[in-house]
């Protein structure tokens, strides 16, 4: 299909629009007639925009007519049309000719690489293992094997559970899916022990099957036993079970912070400037000069990708460059401002840090003043259930350990 529409560009093309009441039907005739057209776009119901060749533009013509349509051209495009406007200029007439030449050659080439996550989560140095695994711009299509590249980047890695690559035009789609991280099932039938997976102070414990070994208001560490998978009877002597019981805690969130009563704002002027240059495949042609007018300013870099179609990228880009100037200004903050700040940014951080749903019981803040900073500390307690099932896997040691 893309090999036609290319055709159908050197050929030359022309973009018209269809008005009447059986647009279905001129779409349906179309198709059983093997005319291409690409580009479609519909508008109130009754147009149509759509590009079509020229050779079977007079087909279309026909079929309008027997369907009581209008076409209008909108447009001409492709290599007859400029033929026609530049006949006379003969050396462009030959630089077009060597810049098809060129495009037809750079199709046998990935010019992109557009990677798709579901969900838009993030997955570190996956474009590194990408490239490292054998899949990079300029790379001859023909001698990518897109399984083996699957096979090397997920033997590496564990957190991707599906991945597949697509090659279209001279653009490769990479498709990840991201492996969710599921906490471990302890089978009922095994033995286990409930253990801390934080530190804290016990405010509810609750053994249904198991041995507690901690009391309310007892200090546990993380990974420490709160429930022993194990049970001593007067007949039945020791034994092992699969423990059972609900334990809670209070969890202190701590963070300190130090906010300078004397700092430095960027302050943004409004004033910009806009550069551009050229990137064709590593090698980069410059429109300015290197140095900017601004004796302060930030950077931001924009690349925009040279492509005929959707998916027929071309080793060419343009990147815009915008600076954008912003002053420096002197801030005096009081001692209360400070701690307010502070107090202000460290509670939001940890409020994301403890989640929704959490039982909040109290919260502290302390401040150390001195004639430079104010250090703010934050401190959240809430209740939380710490308990989470560890599997028993040496029996001899836990015996002992109990006797």
């Amino acid at each position: 299909m893309l090999i036609k529409i290319l055709l159908k560009y050197i050929l030359g093309y022309v973009r018209i629009s269809v008005e009447g009441y059986y647009i279905e039907r001129f779409i349906n005739i179309c198709t059983t007639s093997k005319i291409l057209i690409w580009n479609l776009k519909r508008e109130k119901g009754i147009k149509l925009f759509l590009n079509v060749g020229i050779k079977d533009f007079y087909e279309i013509i026909k079929i309008a007519k027997k369907l009581k349509c209008k076409v209008k051209i909108i447009r001409k495009r492709g290599m007859p049309f400029l033929i026609n406007r530049y006949k006379k200029r003969k050396i462009f007439f030959l630089s077009l000719i060597i810049i098809t030449i060129l495009i037809g050659i750079s199709t046998n080439y990935i010019w992109n690489i557009n990677i798709e996550i579901e969900d838009n989560i993030e997955i570190e140095n996956i474009e590194q293992d990408i490239k490292d695994a054998g899949l990079e711009v300029g790379m001859n299509k023909n001698k990518i094997d897109t399984q083996e590249i699957i096979n090397k980047i997920r033997l590496n890695r564990n957190d991707i559970s599906w991945m597949g690559i697509e090659l279209k035009g001279t653009n490769a789609i990479v498709k990840i899916v991201k492996a969710k991280e599921a906490p471990e099932i302890i089978d009922e039938k095994d033995y286990s022990n409930i253990v801390s997976n934080k530190s804290g102070i016990i405010t509810k414990i609750i053994a249904q099957n198991g041995t507690a070994l901690v009391n309310v208001g007892d200090e546990v560490k993380e990974g420490q036993i709160l429930i022993k998978g194990m049970m001593e009877g007067k007949y039945t002597g020791v034994r092992y079970v699969h423990s059972l019981g609900e334990v809670e805690a209070i969890i202190k969130y701590s963070k300190t912070k130090k906010i300078p009563l004397k700092t430095t704002e960027k302050v943004n002027t409004g004033k910009k400037e806009t550069k551009y240059k050229i990137k064709i495949n590593n090698f980069q042609i410059n429109f300015y000069k290197t140095l900017s007018k601004f004796k302060f300013y930030d950077t931001i870099e924009t690349e925009k990708k040279f492509k005929i179609f959707s998916n027929l990228y071309l080793p060419i880009s343009v990147i815009k460059i915008t600076n954008q100037e912003f002053e420096e200004i002197e801030k005096q903050y009081t001692v209360e401002e400070a701690t307010e700040i502070g107090t202000r940014e460290l509670e939001q951080e940890i409020e994301q840090e403890i989640g929704t749903g959490k039982n909040i019981i109290g919260k502290n803040a302390e401040v150390v003043k001195t004639e430079e900073y104010v250090e703010v500390s934050v401190t959240y307690e809430v209740i939380e259930n710490i308990g989470m099932q560890e599997k028993i896997e040496e029996f001899d040691t836990q015996e002992e350990n109990i006797n």
